[in-house]
């Protein structure tokens, strides 16, 4: 991969896992329910593949 791209892809990386945090953030611990637990995980997953392409691409 070149490297206008990669940078491309891990900027993306990093607002997605700032996203990540500012739902973290958001969500109140006495409050959550399993929906948000989930939609964490999906996050999470998301940011899994994004960055394992990240690293096969490389």
């Amino acid at each position: 991969m070149d490297k206008p791209q990669t940078n491309s892809t891990i900027e993306s990386l990093k607002s997605r896992l700032h996203q990540f945090l500012e739902t973290l953030d958001s969500i109140e611990p006495e409050t959550a329910d399993l929906q948000d637990i989930d939609h964490l995980i999906s996050m999470i997953d998301e940011l899994e593949e994004q960055m394992d392409k990240i690293k096969t691409d490389n």
